[in-house]
């Protein structure tokens, strides 16, 4: 796993203008005011999947950059069997992002590299942000200096948004796009997809795609025939 280069583009729809806050104004603000050098606290976020984590973190990381500062993002769930090298390979930035710590628990090696990296950033005064899906105590670390050192971070947990509000989410990503997309769609997607905000913007995307490919508007029967495609291309049954 290489570095991110410090001049890397973080993704235009993960910033925090595209966050839908719900009930995470105070994680929202802490992390703004991190990126914008205001706020010196090193954070443990934790949630469940599709609360927004990845989105914040490349939010920061972005916001940090236009700031002027150095930021860079580890993304501990795609590591494989070189964890521990990679792990060490990180530092040197103003900010260090690392997400999904859980993914490393219970790997020794990888465990003792995440708190030799925590122990060489303190003391070269980067600020660090880590995220799991739940408290240090509760993710399965075995190494205890790890999880007391995770422990003493500043804690925000991050809440999911209701359907309610991640139908709105994704009927304003859709505009962004000139899609329209009425009730009756919304309702087949939250029926038949995944309800996850990662999950819902990679097939606004597929959608997005195959309109644009097909010159017709977004409609439930678009949606039927475009979900009977898939399943006749993966062998499985309507």
């Amino acid at each position: 796993m290489q570095q991110l280069p410090l001049g890397w583009r973080w993704p235009a729809q993960q910033r925090f203008e595209t966050f839908f806050t719900g009930a995470n104004a105070a994680a929202v603000d802490l992390l703004q005011r991190i990126a914008a050098g205001t706020e010196s606290a090193w954070v443990f976020l934790h949630g469940p999947e599709g609360s927004g984590r990845t989105h914040l973190l490349m939010a920061a990381c972005q916001a940090a950059s236009a700031a002027g500062f150095s930021a860079q993002y580890l993304p501990l769930a795609a590591l494989a069997s070189a964890q521990d090298d990679a792990i060490r390979g990180f530092g040197g930035s103003d900010l260090l992002v690392l997400d999904d710590v859980d993914a490393i628990a219970g790997i020794g090696a990888a465990e003792h590299a995440l708190f030799d990296l925590y122990n060489r950033c303190r003391a070269e005064g980067s600020c660090l942000v880590f995220v799991a899906s739940a408290p240090p105590a509760q993710i399965g670390i075995a190494l205890p200096d790890l999880v007391s050192r995770l422990s003493s971070c500043t804690q925000a947990a991050l809440r999911p948004l209701d359907d309610a509000q991640r139908r709105e989410v994704l009927r304003e990503r859709a505009e962004t796009r000139g899609i329209a997309l009425d009730e009756a769609v919304l309702d087949f997607l939250f029926t038949h997809y995944a309800r996850d905000l990662g999950s819902l913007g990679a097939l606004l995307d597929q959608v997005d795609r195959a309109s644009l490919a097909a010159k017709r508007r977004v409609t439930v029967p678009f949606l039927r025939q475009l979900l009977r495609g898939q399943r006749a291309g993966t062998g499985g049954e309507e």
